[in-house]
């Protein structure tokens, strides 16, 4: 029984895909712009070297890795690996560009946390920053949210670096995490 599904549903989705490729109803395939371009520059297999700044503690060094790889030419999907204060860690960021919205857009979970990070931002222009911003829980005032900001800035073809700041209630911007990427060779 359950192969007969299988099969129904394997010819079905054939049969769309035959009537689909005779329409010519069919709007035209969005292609890539340069926004989603400028992404491309992040794929790759990077190390890297990461200064953590716990509120009210010393900064914390670890080294990592990162994976970015491409989502057809809309999408980066990047896993960052390493450990962070100690523990393994294990990131996964999600970059696109929204022409609709005229921003790039994007997300971020991780090992350490139960938070859905959603980012909105723009590329400076010179076109060598991304500035990425989100709210979400404080880490220095638990219970109330923050706003936060993280830059990606592309030092050149093989070093990039990132920043991740926190506004506090007062207004001013506490650096929170900084990381130095360098292409694998």
């Amino acid at each position: 029984m359950k192969r007969s599904w299988i099969l129904a549903g394997s010819l079905l989705a054939i049969s769309v895909g035959v009537a689909f490729a005779r329409s010519d109803e069919l709007p035209e395939m969005p292609k890539p712009q340069a926004e989603h371009e400028w992404l491309q520059q992040l794929v790759g297999e990077w190390e890297s070297e990461v200064e953590c700044f716990p509120p009210g503690e010393e900064p914390v060094k670890s080294k990592g890795t990162e994976s970015v790889r491409a989502v057809g030419g809309f999408w980066i999907v990047a896993e960052n690996r390493g450990n962070m204060m100690g523990m393994p860690f294990t990131g996964l960021l999600t970059l696109g560009y929204d022409p609709a919205a005229k921003q790039y857009i994007g997300t971020w979970v991780d090992s350490m946390g139960s938070q859905l990070w959603s980012y909105r931002g723009s590329v400076d222009a010179a076109r060598k920053a991304l500035t990425l911003e989100t709210e979400g829980p404080s880490c220095m005032e638990p219970g109330k949210t923050a706003k936060f900001k993280e830059v990606i800035v592309l030092r050149s073809p093989d070093h990039k670096s990132f920043h991740s700041e926190m506004q506090g209630s007062d207004g001013k911007w506490t650096q929170l995490l900084s990381i130095e990427y360098r292409r694998k060779k």
